[in-house]
C-alpha cells in the first residue's frame, strides 16, 4: 500500500483512513484546543505525503513514522509559542506570563549548550514526550544509559539555572 502510494499519491488517501484516528488520537492529548489538535494531524499527513518517497522500511510500522513526524510538529509548535511568548512586549500580558516566557527561553538557550546527546534526550523526553523506552530504540541504547543521559542533563540544567539566579 506504501509503495502504491508512492507511485501515485491519490493512493495515500488510504493510508490517511487507516492512520488518522491514531495520529489525531496522539496530537490531541499533546496539543490542547481541537482546533489545534485538527490543524497539527493536518500538517503531519501533509508533511507525511510530500516526503512518502523518503519512508523506507526497516521493519517499524508507518503508523511509527507518522508518530514521530507528529512529534517532530508538537516539537515545533512548542519552540515557536515559546518564542512568541518571549516576543511580547512588557506593555501587553500580564508580568507573570513574561516571567514565564523569560524562563522558557533561558531554559531553551540552556538546553541549546547541553552536549547533542543529552539535548536529544531532554527534547525527546520533555517536549516529543517519549518513553525512556522508545529513545533508548531511537537511539541504539540501553535504558540505563538513556537514563543516566537525562540525569545528567537535568542535572546540569538545575546548575545552569542556580547560577543564572543568584
Amino acid at each position: 500500500m506504501i509503495e502504491a502510494a508512492k507511485e501515485d499519491p491519490r493512493r495515500f488517501a488510504e493510508l490517511y483512513e487507516r492512520n488518522f484516528d491514531r495520529v489525531y488520537a496522539f496530537v490531541a492529548r499533546r496539543a490542547g484546543p481541537r482546533g489545534e489538535a485538527e490543524d497539527l494531524t493536518a500538517e503531519v499527513f501533509h508533511h507525511a505525503l510530500a516526503n512518502l518517497g523518503r519512508f523506507e522500511w526497516r521493519g517499524t510500522p508507518f503508523a511509527a513514522w507518522l508518530l514521530q513526524i507528529a512529534r517532530n510538529a508538537l516539537a515545533d509548535r512548542w519552540q515557536r509559542l515559546a518564542r512568541e511568548r518571549a516576543d511580547l512586549s512588557p506593555e501587553t500580558g500580564d508580568p507573570g506570563t513574561h516571567a514565564e516566557a523569560d524562563r522558557r527561553a533561558m531554559l531553551a538557550q540552556l538546553v541549546g549548550r547541553l552536549p547533542a546527546d543529552q539535548q536529544r534526550v531532554i527534547r525527546e523526553r520533555f517536549i516529543a514526550q517519549k518513553s525512556i523506552r522508545e529513545i533508548a530504540r531511537d537511539l541504539a541504547r540501553t535504558e540505563g544509559a538513556v537514563k543516566q543521559l537525562q540525569f545528567r542533563a537535568l542535572e546540569s540544567l538545575r546548575v545552569h539555572m542556580r547560577d543564572v539566579h543568584e
